[in-house]
């Protein structure tokens, strides 16, 4: 009699959802499978992990957790104060500080489309958002709590049933935490900014960001190798010709490899007007700064890319071009992303 009661649930609740597929157990729990909205063309398909699915349980709690400080040892911090909205989830502040007042050594990346990247980190250290998920909260210079505390206070608190929920699973652990919270950033979609609009013909561009954005799609410029379309980022590591000598040697400390010297992810253009400052190291202010460098300071060694014209110091554009190159870049900001009420904490 329970099996049939829990196939006609399933039955009438296919029946009212076009989009969204709910199962519902034999205990009662439902789960909402679902999947992520993207409204531009040209964007590749999603790899979502088969043992982590997106479900409207297990994204809503993720949110929760993203913007807790609970997950902090004093109860302070929270992912969202490294990663905050309104700076499309990156950090402001050169180098974030932890709740001890410790700061980093590198600038926290943006999350921008985290879910189409194939590793994570300036270094590219890990291979999935649930594994970067992992470090922050035992690191001693971030939140400095051990999994173990954290999960004691998990299992103590109303987080208990929304676990239960999203995941089926009566206890808690760091890696149901750490795939919640994988969950809602694979939401974190921007594909809404100007330059978006422009490519589906509704509207147009104007003649200062028309011309940045054929010297950015040019050999002259080159930016489209490293930063192409849709994602504006080829998931890639690079030397950028930021250094002859190192003191972060980037990728370089994750394969030892001495040809990795100085290789850093290449970051999404995508809402880099409200992501400053630039860089691992967070060395530039401004775009100005940015477009400066590649014009006329980089540096050669013997790992810098190919690509770079590491020969004379750099592409050597007229402050006129350098106008235009910056133009294009804010029409790659997407008011709506940073606005957006999903994304925002589900506490204010």
């Amino acid at each position: 009699m329970r099996n049939i009661i829990t196939y006609l649930l399933i039955f009438f609740a296919l029946l009212s959802c076009r989009d969204e597929l709910v199962t519902v157990n034999s205990a009662g729990d439902q789960h909402t499978h679902t999947h992520v909205e993207i409204s531009s063309n040209g964007f590749p398909t999603m790899l979502i992990p088969t043992e982590n699915q997106l479900s409207v349980e297990g994204i809503d709690l993720g949110r929760k957790l993203f913007y807790d400080p609970v997950l902090s040892r004093d109860s302070t911090q929270s992912c969202s104060s490294c990663h905050q909205q309104k700076h499309a989830f990156s950090d402001p502040k050169q180098f974030s500080v932890g709740i001890d007042g410790i700061s980093g050594e590198r600038n926290a990346s943006a999350i921008i489309n985290a879910g189409w990247q194939s590793s994570v980190f300036w270094d590219g250290r890990v291979s999935s958002l649930e594994e970067q998920a992992l470090g922050p909260v035992p690191n001693p210079i971030e939140m400095h709590l051990g999994w173990d505390k954290a999960i004691i206070r998990l299992n103590n608190s109303d987080y208990k049933d929304l676990f239960k929920s999203a995941f089926g699973e009566d206890v808690i652990t760091k890696e149901l935490v750490a795939m919640a919270i994988a969950q809602f950033e694979r939401t974190l979609i921007s594909d809404n900014a100007k330059f978006d609009k422009f490519l589906k013909g509704e509207l147009v561009l104007s003649p200062l960001e028309a011309a940045g954005f054929n010297l950015f799609f040019s050999e002259k410029a080159e930016c489209f190798h490293c930063h192409g379309r849709p994602l504006f980022t080829d998931d890639d590591l690079h030397n950028n010709g930021l250094d002859e000598v190192f003191d972060d040697m980037g990728q370089e400390e994750v394969t030892g490899k001495n040809a990795d010297r100085g290789k850093f992810r290449t970051p999404t253009l995508r809402n880099i007007e409200f992501t400053a400052p630039y860089m691992h190291d967070g060395r530039f202010n401004s775009l100005e700064e940015v477009i400066d460098f590649y014009s006329d300071s980089i540096k050669t060694s013997s790992t810098v890319d190919p690509l770079m014209p590491n020969d004379n110091g750099g592409f050597h554009w007229t402050p006129l071009e350098k106008l235009q190159l910056v133009s294009f870049l804010k029409t790659l900001s997407d008011t709506s992303f940073v606005s957006n009420p999903d994304f925002q904490s589900p506490y204010e």
